[in-house]
């Protein structure tokens, strides 16, 4: 009965928004990819928002639910069936009498099954869709028959372009090419981004930015587009990854015409969203990274090269890598884990893990040479941070990352300085999760 009830409210969410679209006719900017779709929906936000009216996905807003709730303006109501009505009257409202409404919108397409990106293009065209990296082994691979089915779904984004639409394409991965071979061969006006020397919008020179003898407070680097190279800097995060968002907004911004100076004018609104490499002050006087909102293979690995970048003035600096599961990985799950416990040996001098698939990034972090002392395993992440805080010490930088159903959030609460501030700067403080 649930299950049916629901596919009537995506149903009737989804015509009205259609009849809104029709209605208003706002410009649209589709995002999808495998990792950092939200940070640069965010990004892109940012670039617009100073000089039209623009709505982004609130949160990670990109489902089949996500999608018509933010053409609509409106909240998830959970489990809440006078909220789902009242949705559905204030869309109705919308369609009826005329309003002012957004002359954009950012959207986030989300893939957590074949033809969840595919099936847009039957209600949903697009002015610009942008795609960000697809990595061998994405998050929800497990629901496809195999990581090129997930890049296939991600990719027929392009088939919700409009005539004279525009795709921005992350392009350091070379199984890019054959998407912007396929959209140049329609026709279509294609941007590519990212760090190699072929992108039109490149990242060049990331740099951790910091203090001598003082922890980081962000990144900087520098931005090519337009035929210029101007500087760019993002304080509160961590990793040369978390700067691509913005080379993707970027590029967004010369596809719909901004300038070069409106588009960094723009870029300086950017605030990162939480859970995605955030720096946090920790307990004692450390550093906590919060990487805590969702995990896979590729945004793991990242974040433990960020992790082996940190310099700090003090040489008793330790590195300790918090990890938990990485779900929806299906048949390479163990394989993928193991991978990242090899990783971890080269990348952090302890690791603590949370749930019994990261045991297996535990037993390779010691078959590759980590001490066994230096390893601790815990089976949920409010026991593993209780732990934390007795052994942690001004001379360590935590990183914190795990799949959503980890609660990882939980464990940087509990060695954050001020975790009075939680419900300010961590991801899942709303009532719906916190009684989960």
């Amino acid at each position: 009965m649930k299950s049916l009830l629901k596919k009537l409210i995506v149903v009737l969410l989804r015509f009205e928004a259609q009849l809104i679209l029709k209605k208003y006719k706002p410009r649209i900017i589709a995002v999808t990819g495998s990792v950092g779709k939200t940070s640069t929906k965010d990004a892109i936000f940012a670039v617009l928002s100073k000089s039209v009216r623009v709505r982004a996905s609130d949160k990670s807003f990109n489902s089949e639910l996500g999608l018509p709730l933010t053409i609509l303006g409106r909240p998830n109501a959970w489990n809440n069936p006078i909220g789902w009505m009242q949705n559905l009257i204030d869309g109705l409202f919308l369609i009826v009498f005329p309003t002012t409404y957004p002359e954009w919108l950012v959207l986030e397409a989300g893939a957590d099954k074949p033809g969840d990106i595919s099936s847009l293009a039957s209600w949903l065209r697009v002015d610009v869709a942008v795609i960000t990296r697809l990595p061998e082994v994405p998050v929800h691979v497990e629901f496809f028959d195999s990581p090129e089915a997930v890049v296939r779904e991600k990719a027929s984004l392009i088939n919700t372009l409009k005539p004279h639409g525009s795709l921005v394409i992350y392009t350091d991965d070379t199984r890019m090419q054959a998407i912007v071979e396929r959209a140049e061969s329609r026709g279509i006006h294609t941007i590519r981004f990212g760090a190699a020397s072929d992108a039109q919008v490149r990242l060049e020179d990331p740099q951790l930015l910091v203090q001598k003898g003082e922890w980081p407070t962000g990144m900087q680097a520098k931005i090519h587009m337009g035929g210029r190279t101007e500087d760019i800097i993002v304080k509160g995060v961590l990793g040369a990854h978390a700067l691509m968002p913005l080379v993707a907004a970027a590029a967004v911004g010369l596809a719909i015409g901004k300038s070069t100076t409106e588009v960094l004018t723009g870029l300086d609104l950017y605030q990162p969203p939480r859970g995605r490499m955030r720096l946090i002050p920790g307990l004692k006087g450390s550093l906590v990274i919060d990487d805590t909102y969702n995990s896979s293979p590729a945004a793991v690995s990242a974040a433990l090269e960020a992790l082996k970048s940190l310099k700090h003035g003090r040489s008793k600096m330790r590195r300790i890598a918090a990890l938990g599961d990485m779900l929806e990985l299906g048949r390479l799950s163990v394989e993928e884990h193991r991978k990242i416990g090899a990783q971890v040996a080269k990348c952090a001098d302890s690791l603590v893990t949370v749930g019994f698939r990261a045991r297996d990034i535990a037993q390779s972090a010691l078959n590759n040479g980590m001490a066994d002392q230096n390893i601790l395993q815990y089976e949920d992440s409010t026991k593993a941070g209780q732990e934390l805080q007795n052994l942690i010490d001004e001379h360590d930088v935590v990183l914190v990352k795990g799949s959503q159903s980890m609660r990882m959030e939980r464990l940087v609460e509990d060695i954050m300085l001020e975790p009075e501030k939680a419900k300010d700067l961590l991801v899942r403080q709303d009532t719906q999760w916190k009684r989960r």
